[in-house]
């Protein structure tokens, strides 16, 4: 088919015009206000766990919609200090990011603690409703007058219990069990509840205290169970599922204020699309874990629902208390929703 001058000439204008749009949409997409920055992200898990591996994936998702202007330093396996440290460092503006439990926040915005009452959640899903939604958008509202700002949850999975010196099959085994919890005051009542004798300490010492017989046992997810190698210094796991672990991902607030707008949407992006990302991650690391666990010599009871009923019903004291010393309203928001979710199965 031939083409006049004409016609040729209005194709190639309208060729022109489009290359002439599509440049300046890249400038556009290219004059972002990014600065070349180093973001040291700080968490306590090992570089392979689900939270290692969503934290690479970050990463990865910030360099790339900063056009390599933007690059993150990985910390992991508590090498900036345990969570109540980087939680500090991150106040004072001397470390930018990090992912970690939201049981040690207590200290500094106490409603955070309602996350961390026992027995309350059955499944991810209904963890994952509860700090994806309004709930979760009010207790980060609080974070900035401690200096932090949370971005969004990840996942830890639930919480287990392992020991050195037996079974633990239903209530009374817990009697008598010197077990490390987090520093939280609900994890040490509610276990000093169920006849375990709790003792506070952070998490970068756990690994010496379970080997060196300071203390009997501890209780975390399988997957943190597994990466940090606890089998080595533990006998026996019980899936006990106590509590669910919350993971935030949060950054400085001095550092945070510093950022142009279009650096904060790129770390808020980023840390938002790697949330389903590391949640499957953990979720599938949960199970396999265990079956390690067992390959690795682990002894692995599963305590029978009735057991874990006796249990719910021996701390409801305890959730009572805290609900009430932490948020009545908001707790009861959160027991409201679950209940909602459970009667649409």
């Amino acid at each position: 088919m031939k083409l006049s001058i004409r016609t040729f000439t209005r194709h190639t204008g309208c060729l022109a015009a489009a290359c002439v749009l599509g440049l300046l949409g890249a400038q556009g997409a290219l004059a972002q206000d990014v600065q070349s920055r180093i973001i040291r992200f700080g968490f306590g898990n090992p570089d392979s766990s689900p939270s290692g591996q969503g934290v690479k994936h970050f990463a990865e998702l910030v360099e790339k919609k900063s056009g390599g202007k933007m690059k993150v330093r990985l910390f992991g396996g508590a090498v900036l200090g345990a969570d109540m440290a980087m939680q500090t460092a991150l106040t004072a503006g001397t470390q930018e990011m990090m992912v970690g439990s939201t049981a040690t926040l207590v200290g500094m915005v106490k409603e955070f603690g309602i996350l961390d009452l026992p027995f309350v959640f059955q499944t991810p899903e209904e963890a994952y409703a509860v700090v994806d939604g309004p709930i979760g958008q009010k207790l980060t509202a609080k974070l900035p007058d401690v200096g932090l700002i949370g971005i969004a949850f990840w996942d830890n999975g639930f919480r287990n219990l392992t020991n050195s010196k037996r079974a633990v099959a239903k209530l009374e085994d817990m009697n008598g069990i010197k077990l490390r919890v987090m520093q939280n005051p609900v994890y040490l009542e509610f276990f000093k509840e169920l006849g375990a004798n709790p003792v506070p300490m952070p998490w970068s010492e756990v690994f010496t205290a379970l080997e060196t017989r300071a203390v009997d046992g501890h209780e975390n997810p399988a997957s943190t169970i597994d990466t940090a190698k606890i089998y080595e210094v533990q006998k026996y796991l019980s899936l006990t599922r106590h509590a669910y672990a919350a993971h935030l991902v949060m950054a400085s607030k001095k550092w945070w204020d510093t950022l142009s707008k279009d650096e904060q949407r790129i770390i808020t992006e980023a840390v938002v699309e790697t949330r389903p990302f590391q949640r499957k991650l953990n979720n599938e690391a949960d199970s396999k874990s265990i079956a390690a666990l067992k390959d690795k010599g682990m002894t692995v009871t599963t305590i029978p629902p009735a057991e874990l009923q006796r249990m719910s019903d021996k701390v409801r004291p305890v959730v009572d208390k805290f609900a009430a010393d932490f948020d009545a309203s908001l707790a009861k928001e959160m027991f409201n929703q679950v209940a909602a979710m459970r009667q649409k199965k």
